[in-house]
């Protein structure tokens, strides 16, 4: 039987026995895991759909996810009620926060049944989105429970938002849909922008500048290797600290502290009041350490990090007549197990290439 180490003690917890031997205690169920490095498990990502209504250069390049892709067929996608099963084994190991994500999640149909069987649990529920369907789908959303939503969102100009889509989506679609998240209270909004050397450096200020006073914070994201389509070179990464300099040079800015242990983003305000701004530094500062996320994804399988090759598979339990005890230990035994920390060994290691791309995971 696996040793328990509670949740207090801050060593790091012996690797549980494999998924397929494991034959937890009862009083087990009622302790947090932690994994190898002492990590607790906080966040769940739920990846809805694998499909998205953008191709980001950065993401799903066009000449790979062309309209010959072959995506999952809709058998494979877990169902409303097994993402709820799943997410319920997640709470109930220590999960306080839900985000849900894609592709592009707002294509899945019929998502606010979704959102309202999850709003149910004590989690602080969330979604990712390209904003593009948003001033449709915001008030429905917020009714059924959804707390806030960030909205991706690479740049202001038309030239180089259209390039980063690729198909020709206006921004005016995006901030439209912004402003109708805020109006059903979906906020504060998060505006996330992953910078790209070449490409789209030169919106950083006025992304900055737009959203300045308006309570909504944007989010610089350092430019990552996700899957093994985008063709990622660390060239093209434009660093936090350019980031954070570019803007402070035009709106002085001050440090500020996390507002939890885990937040991915460095924080960063305005030194006359006029809100803050983020920097998600995954390549040039790595927070393995503290990195208290999972990810489920469309088809079941969970990753325990972003940069994952593989995954366990949680469909063939819950289509297996696992009951929610076993689906329960399965979601510990994996925790208890992980040991992942990609972007501190990044450089200093040769990794598999093939790793699980962003939008079927969810970012």
């Amino acid at each position: 039987m696996r040793k328990i180490i509670p949740v207090a003690d801050q060593r790091v917890v012996e690797r549980s026995t494999r998924l397929a031997t494991l034959n937890a205690h009862p009083g087990e169920m009622a302790v947090q895991p932690l994994d190898t490095r002492g990590r607790p498990m906080r966040d769940l990502r739920i990846s809805v759909t694998d499909r998205c209504n953008f191709r980001c250069v950065y993401c799903m390049p066009k000449e790979l996810f062309g309209s010959d892709y072959r995506f999952l067929p809709h058998a494979e996608l877990l169902t409303f009620e097994e993402i709820t099963r799943v997410a319920r084994a997640f709470v109930d190991a220590g999960v306080t926060k839900i985000r849900l994500t894609g592709g592009e999640p707002l294509l899945r149909r019929h998502l606010e049944r979704l959102v309202e069987m999850l709003a149910r649990m004590p989690v602080d529920l969330t979604l990712t989105t390209n904003g593009v369907l948003l001033a449709k789908k915001a008030r429905a959303l917020r009714d059924a429970g959804l707390s806030r939503v960030t909205v991706s969102l690479d740049a202001l100009d038309e030239p180089t938002f259209r390039a980063m889509n690729d198909v020709d989506f206006p921004v005016a679609d995006v901030l439209a849909g912004i402003d109708a998240a805020a109006a059903a209270g979906l906020a504060p909004i998060k505006v996330n922008a992953v910078i790209k050397r070449g490409v789209n450096e030169h919106a950083i200020v006025p992304l900055a500048r737009h959203f300045k006073g308006s309570g909504h914070i944007v989010r610089f994201i350092e430019y990552m290797d996700v899957g093994h389509t985008n063709g990622w070179r660390l060239d093209d990464v434009v660093s936090a600290r350019e980031i954070v300099a570019a803007i402070d040079r035009e709106m002085p800015l001050v440090a500020a502290e996390p507002n939890y242990t885990g937040e991915v983003a460095q924080r960063w305000r305005y030194r006359d009041g006029g809100g803050e701004v983020g920097v998600i530094a995954s390549v040039t500062q790595a927070f393995c350490g503290d990195c208290t996320r999972v990810r489920l994804a469309t088809d079941g399988k969970v990753y325990t990090c972003l940069f994952a090759t593989h995954g366990d598979d949680l469909r063939a339990q819950l289509r297996g007549g696992a009951s929610d005890d076993d689906i329960a230990r399965v979601v510990r035994a994996i925790w208890s197990q992980r040991s992942d920390r990609y972007s501190e060994l990044r450089g200093n290691a040769t990794f598999d290439p093939h790793k699980v791309e962003m939008s079927y995971i969810g970012g």
